[in-house]
């Protein structure tokens, strides 16, 4: 998927601020002026590549977003984002922990399949000039804005895209306080779908995991807990996921009880047999260098390839129990 496979169709902006007390809707949508296509194409691609977004699944019966969707046309579509605002009003209002926003109700299509977001644009703090004109002349001064929407280049932190056809949804929501208790009021609260944990957070628990361990077991092999993170990397670049069964049985199968220990940690999380599908080069990042720190402070991070590659660098177990690095053919070495 491409930025510009995105088909922006239809757009409007609610204003959602706590501090007035009601909603303002616009009666008009918004001209999707180049600029704005960007702007919006951008955050949209951003969520869909991304691996903080979950998949959710409505409950049919118990959701109303679910069923003004199902009665969705876009011949409609000012009167349908306000229904579905009013909704999310409705929570914010009543739990001031949830942040003011503008949101951005947009339909388009990718790859001819049609698509609704629900962007929440939460407010920024900034600071922005002021011009007053004054007896002696004007007077510029700085002062405090609080309603400044999230900038093209950062993430939204909230946000629901809708596939219209199957009526799946890929979700990114963060925990605010909602009648005294933090959950995740946009897929539990205002769409009532159940969520799935993010390729990210399914990523984290696995290394965690394996970290664990390691540190357990093998705490004065570092080779060993080296090794584990080469064959995870390995495993997304041959791949493209990490499946949970297979480095089970690569990092611990010649160790049944290390193995069982593991196995036990996925099961926690129904994560035994799951196959973890990062898209993001980001979310991966951490797999590309080796990060060692000795006990004498010295600090090295060295790139996987190199790590692999025994004429570049190499670890050496002493006879006295000490291990020695030894990095090869260096032919420059520079200072920062």
């Amino acid at each position: 998927m491409q930025q510009d496979e995105i088909i922006l169709r239809k757009g409007i902006v609610h204003i959602l601020d706590g501090e007035l007390g009601y909603p303002v809707y616009s009666e008009q949508q918004i001209d999707i002026t180049p600029d704005l296509n960007d702007f919006f194409t951008g955050h949209i691609f951003k969520i869909m590549s991304g691996d903080d977004m979950k998949k959710c699944y409505f409950d049919e019966d118990g959701s109303d977003i679910y069923k003004l969707l199902k009665d969705f046309s876009e011949d409609d579509f000012i009167e349908f984002s306000k229904d579905i605002t009013k909704r999310l009003y409705d929570i914010m209002n009543s739990n001031l922990a949830i942040p003011s926003a503008d949101l951005a109700v947009i339909s388009f299509s990718l790859h001819s399949v049609m698509y609704l977001a629900i962007l929440k644009m939460n407010y920024k703090e900034s600071f922005v000039h002021m011009t007053q004109s004054e007896e002696i002349g004007n007077v510029n001064s700085i002062i405090k804005y609080r309603s400044t929407l999230p900038a093209s280049s950062s993430k939204l932190s909230e946000a629901v895209i809708i596939n219209l056809s199957d009526y799946t949804v890929n979700i990114i929501e963060k925990k605010y306080e909602v009648n005294g208790e933090k959950c995740n009021y946009l897929s539990e609260r205002y769409l009532n779908c159940h969520a799935a944990m993010s390729s990210k957070s399914k990523l984290a628990i696995v290394t965690k995991a394996v970290e664990q361990v390691n540190k357990k077991h093998f705490e004065e092999e570092p080779v060993k807990q080296m090794e584990a993170k080469r064959i995870i990397k390995e495993e997304i670049e041959e791949t493209g996921a990490v499946d949970v069964e297979k480095i089970s049985e690569k990092l611990y199968g010649k160790t049944p009880d290390i193995k069982e220990e593991f196995d036990a940690k996925m099961e926690k999380y129904h994560m035994e047999k799951a196959q973890v599908k990062p898209q993001s080069s980001a979310t991966t990042k951490k797999f590309e260098k080796q990060y060692l720190k000795t006990d004498t402070g010295i600090e090295i991070n060295i790139p996987m390839e190199q790590y692999q590659d025994i004429n570049q660098v190499e670890f050496i177990s002493n006879p006295d129990g000490t291990i020695s690095v030894m990095i090869k053919n260096i032919n420059k070495i520079s200072t920062r």
